[in-house]
Formats: C-alpha cells, structure tokens, sequence
C-alpha cells in the first residue's frame, strides 16, 4: 500500500489517466474529487459491497435449477428404456 500526505488542492495522478485531487479536509474526514475516463468505474466501497452481493446472488439463482427441475432429471435418469417391439 502506498501511503502518502497530500494538502488541500494537490492531487494523485494513477496510470496517467487518473487523477486524485484534495477538495477539502474538515475534521477526520477528506472530500476527494476523481477524474478518469468514462470505462473506469468508481465506487464506494459500501457500494462495491452491495453490487458484488447482488451478482453474486444472481449468479447462483442463475446456475440452481429448481427443484422440480432437478427431479424431472433425475426421473429421466433412471426410467428404464421402452421394451423393444421386435417383429
């Protein structure tokens, strides 16, 4: 982790298309403004969190089959083949 001391005003430059800048300390708190090009996403961590989650959740739900669907398989797994009705 890179730990570095900025001032009101200064900013951070990353992989030379982003930039950090300092708007304003008040307190214990640090008001930054990010500039990056439209394809970068940027998020609150809280908000990362929440989207994470709800893939997560809608990735599973995708890949579960029912379970009416998991019994439909495996009835057909096991029904015996239709006797054979040789002439």
């Amino acid at each position: 982790m890179l730990v570095l001391t900025r001032k009101t005003g200064q900013k951070i430059i990353i992989a030379n298309d982003i930039e950090v800048i300092i708007l304003e300390t008040k307190g214990d708190a640090v008001k930054l403004g990010i500039e990056a090009p439209r394809h970068i996403s940027i998020f609150r961590e809280e908000i990362y969190d929440e989207i994470k989650k709800a893939n997560l959740q809608a990735t599973e739900q995708a890949q579960a089959p029912s379970l009416n669907e998991a019994m439909e398989a495996a009835a057909n797994m096991i029904k015996p083949n239709p006797p054979r009705q040789d002439r």
